[in-house]
């Protein structure tokens, strides 16, 4: 996505540079028809300046929020810039035009070198401001891959925590059917031990009963 905002921005350095110059030269123009075609190029150019500048904006409020501030901020310089474009469109196209070009033809050709001069500045920053741009780009890309490495192997270590939860969740129902099994071997024990004494119990009364029997009978003859 951020691609494609670099190429719109590129295209409208391209497109304000040219703008300019254009700008510049119609305003030396003495021949008017010479001048109404130079204004007319200027006119679609600045309307598909702006066309650039909302493609930019739709781009950037659609990305991340970090790279979309940076964006954006870009995205005024660049509005200011749109700005200053129409001004300079508009005193070309006012009453008063002709006298600015007079004016202009009588500064002479120092005034052109200024401008061109200006307009070298204007590009210069803006291919600066373009590699500021890739820079910070590639940047919030980097930290984007660290950032989803880190969360994969977040995973990968949740993943194993959890085949070790299954593990010891199985061996616990193990270990609860061992002590269920246990639990029936006492039981049936303790029954056994409970039917032993009651048996053991029984014999012992009746070894006391014979005895008093056989003291009895020989105590009786």
């Amino acid at each position: 996505m951020s691609e494609v905002f670099e190429g719109y921005e590129r295209q409208y350095c391209d497109l304000s540079a040219n703008l300019s110059r254009k700008c510049g030269s119609a305003s030396l123009l003495s021949d008017q028809d010479q001048k109404q075609q130079k204004i007319a190029e200027i006119k679609a150019g600045l309307d598909d300046a702006e066309v650039l500048i909302r493609k930019m904006d739709l781009e950037a409020r659609s990305l991340q929020a970090s790279v979309k501030a940076t964006l954006l901020a870009k995205l005024r310089e660049y509005k200011s810039d749109l700005n200053k474009l129409k001004k300079e469109f508009k005193r070309l196209t006012s009453p008063d035009a002709d006298h600015a070009r007079e004016d202009l033809l009588e500064a002479g050709m120092a005034d052109a070198h200024m401008a061109s001069a200006d307009q070298g500045e204007r590009l210069t920053m803006s291919i600066e401001r373009i590699d500021e741009s890739s820079n910070r780009i590639r940047e919030s890309r980097r930290v984007m891959l660290e950032t989803e490495q880190l969360g994969v192997s977040i995973l990968e270590d949740l993943h194993q925590q959890r085949e070790t939860l299954l593990s010891s969740h199985q061996k616990l129902f193990g270990i609860d059917d061992a002590i269920d099994k246990s639990k029936k071997v006492l039981s049936s024990m303790s029954r056994r031990i409970s039917r032993n004494k009651w048996i053991v119990g029984s014999l012992i009364g009746a070894l006391i009963l014979a005895i008093v029997i056989i003291i009895y009978y020989k105590l009786s003859h």
